[in-house]
């Protein structure tokens, strides 16, 4: 009996700590369920359906939002709309896309404060749609943009305005963003007083200007941006906007070093635009300042307009001849452009360009990508020129009408040697049959 006491009491001795424990794991349990807040549905839902609706195009985001009043809500959401991109033409008169006048009503209504990178393309070549692009400009008084792209895919667009309007409406962005950090207004109207209202309000900011064919903008202009603009990296511009007062006040100590600038050089009447010489040391005092800067050039002229180009070293890293060049002038480049990345000549004629380019393959040792149009090499020089070369040359687009066969090479047999010393397979362009 004893015995049988004493394991009863040890069986319920143990039966009370179990009890015990299990009692305190309910209450820990309790506890940390009591810390658990149940998740806002409503919310998630919204950052879902957000994250969503930045993937999807305006239109179906548009016909999505008309599912519910919280897709609705969701639509109308700060963070989808300080992106856009108007696109404008005149649908009577072109079947090309356009963003519709009553998205354009909610946008200005509603979400002009949220628009920061914005972009006005002008699809056709109509006066009326520059317009709309201006009348919409006019009424961002509450933005606060840091991107502005003004585009015309078929000139001459924005040109065609009173230059008074036109101003007027880029003014107002100038004046209220105050934050700008990008700037493309090519094939504009816009004038020095224009830029100095950009430079008053937006000096600190500004990092990219790209403005080529700006006819109404003079060097003095130009040089008041580079002077306030420290923090500029990206220039784009015509050649005669460049002078040497340009390079030093962007080679100053107060001046970041530029990144990238990009110059055309155009002439529209043969043998009437003069071309002024920019000093060689203007461009030293440039490129020591920037040593890593891509100076871009594109050529537009006729032959007898080369004169004033490539007779001392620039530090000119791509190079684009849009006209025939004749060798003269590629000799030259060979002679004065070390530093050349990059070569795309669109014509020279029907004189071969062997010398031209083996100067070019000995003297400009960072030569990575040439492309050669309407030209005549020989087999034997091309092969040489690839050979000096080697396997820098990343890009390599040469016509098979640019080779002629000689004595060394046919050219079934050229796209082996060539592949030998480029170190990958490679054969010339085709010109489509069709």
């Amino acid at each position: 009996m004893k015995r049988g006491r004493k394991t009863n009491e040890a069986n319920s001795s143990s039966y009370e700590d179990t009890t015990e424990k299990e009692s305190k794991r309910h209450k820990v349990v309790e506890k940390k369920t009591t810390v658990v807040q149940s998740p806002d549905w409503a919310n998630l839902l919204q950052d879902i359906i957000l994250q969503v609706f930045q993937y999807l195009p305006l239109l179906d985001r548009a016909h999505a939002s008309q599912v519910c009043r919280s897709w609705n809500q969701v639509f109308h959401m700060p963070d989808l709309w300080r992106c856009f991109e108007f696109e404008l033409n005149q649908p009577a008169t072109s079947n090309l896309r356009t963003t519709h006048p009553e998205l354009i009503k909610q946008i200005i209504k509603r979400h002009s404060n949220h628009l920061q990178y914005v972009s006005f393309k002008v699809v056709d070549s109509s006066k009326e749609s520059a317009e709309a692009a201006c009348d919409i400009l006019s009424q961002l008084v509450n933005c606060s943009l840091k991107t502005l792209g003004l585009i015309s895919t078929a000139r001459p667009s924005f040109m065609d305005l009173p230059k008074s309007h036109f101003i007027s409406a880029l003014t107002v962005v100038f004046v209220n963003s105050k934050s700008l950090s990008s700037l493309k207004i090519d094939d504009t109207p816009v004038d020095d007083p224009s830029l100095k209202v950009l430079v008053a309000n937006n000096s600190d900011t500004l990092k990219l200007l790209k403005m080529s064919s700006c006819p109404h903008v003079s060097p003095a202009g130009i040089l008041c941006v580079a002077d306030q603009c420290h923090g500029l990296r990206e220039l784009a511009l015509n050649y005669h906007l460049l002078s040497d007062e340009l390079l030093l006040a962007l080679s100053s100590e107060k001046h970041v070093r530029l990144e990238h600038l990009r110059i055309d050089v155009v002439s529209e009447n043969p043998g009437q635009t003069q071309f002024h010489t920019i000093q060689k040391s203007s461009w030293d005092a440039f490129i020591k300042h920037s040593p890593k800067v891509n100076l871009v050039m594109y050529f537009f002229l006729y032959e007898e307009e080369f004169d004033p180009f490539f007779r001392y070293e620039i530090p000119v890293t791509h190079l684009y001849f849009g006209r025939s060049v004749s060798k003269d002038v590629l000799g030259r480049v060979g002679m004065t452009c070390p530093r050349l990345v990059e070569l795309v000549v669109c014509a020279n004629g029907l004189r071969p360009l062997d010398e031209e380019l083996i100067c070019i393959a000995e003297r400009c040792k960072y030569l990575s990508a040439v492309g050669l149009g309407e030209c005549e090499v020989s087999c034997s020089a091309f092969v040489e020129f690839v050979k000096m070369c080697g396997g820098r040359l990343s890009q390599l687009s040469i016509m098979e009408e640019v080779l002629i066969p000689d004595q060394k090479y046919s050219l079934e047999q050229i796209h082996w040697e060539v592949s030998k010393h480029l170190g990958r397979v490679w054969f010339p362009d085709m010109m489509p049959t069709w």
